[in-house]
């Protein structure tokens, strides 16, 4: 049985996951689908947020330790999330089956403003200051990391209820900043198999990003024409699809190639 473990990024938490753990559960027969927080972030709000990607990296092995399940796992992980799936790759290669790394942007690979659009800096200042009410701020995010869904959607009263029940401290959400800053990943790719998604229409990291790593470190990326920086948000349903190739289980044979022909995204995107 595989088991995939699923990590979040910069303030967010397992439940802005949604309804995925489930597609993907559906999608990939027999596997163990794991969620789990990074400090500060959702159950572990009240932690402290470590200030270096790799002292998260190092909380997130001894959750897994923990919680009594055992590698090789598989990491399913999105921007800083993605940050420290890199960094337990490099770090400890044999507890892992493979990443799948989602819109993250890496030192030295990316450039500063590429990896964090500066036409966004004000907003985000806004958010983690905490200069608007709860719903305000959730409207935010989800502006700028959906291409899909609008202000009055949904899911902004799930994540308004999420922050209200486990608030992030803008203190906590600096050191995440400050660890996503100063992380380096290695110019060699880990030993480790990898795949990149990339959403071209990323409004908060730029898609070069993905590509630039996908080039350096000589891996499969695939990219969605539409989708926000919230991919598994915008198109569920096409992560998953991708997902389950490149593990082998779709109708065809795992990507080889940086650009397959049906990269394209899902009815509902």
């Amino acid at each position: 049985m595989s088991t995939w473990v699923l990590l979040r990024g910069l303030t967010r938490e397992s439940g802005h996951w949604g309804a995925f753990p489930d597609m993907l559960r559906a999608r990939l027969p027999g596997a163990r689908v794991l969620t789990i927080d990074l400090p500060g972030n959702g159950r572990m709000n009240q932690v402290q947020s470590l200030a270096s990607i790799e002292a998260t990296m190092r909380n997130c092995r001894l959750q897994m330790a923990a919680s009594g399940h055992a590698p090789p796992f598989h990491l399913l992980a999105m921007s800083l999330g993605a940050m420290v799936a890199v960094e337990w790759a490099c770090r400890h290669p044999e507890e892992l089956a493979g990443c799948v790394l989602i819109n993250t942007s890496l030192r030295p690979f990316s450039r500063w403003y590429q990896r964090l659009r500066p036409a966004n800096y004000a907003a985000l200042l806004a958010v983690v200051a905490g200069m608007k009410t709860n719903r305000q701020r959730e409207q935010t995010i989800l502006r700028l990391t959906s291409r899909r869904f609008g202000p009055d959607a949904g899911v902004i009263d799930d994540w308004t209820a999420l922050r209200e029940a486990h608030p992030v401290s803008g203190a906590n959400a600096l050191r995440q900043l400050l660890a996503a800053a100063r992380y380096r990943a290695p110019t060699d790719a880990p030993s480790v198999p990898l795949l990149v998604l990339a959403s071209r229409s990323d409004a908060l990291v730029n898609v070069q990003c993905s590509r630039q790593l996908a080039r350096q470190w000589h891996t499969a990326i695939l990219e969605h024409p539409g989708a926000g920086h919230d991919l598994p948000l915008d198109d569920g349903p096409w992560v998953v699809e991708q997902v389950a190739r490149w593990a082998g289980l779709g109708t065809r044979s795992p990507f080889t190639s940086a650009h397959p022909p049906d990269a394209t995204p899902s009815p509902g995107a």
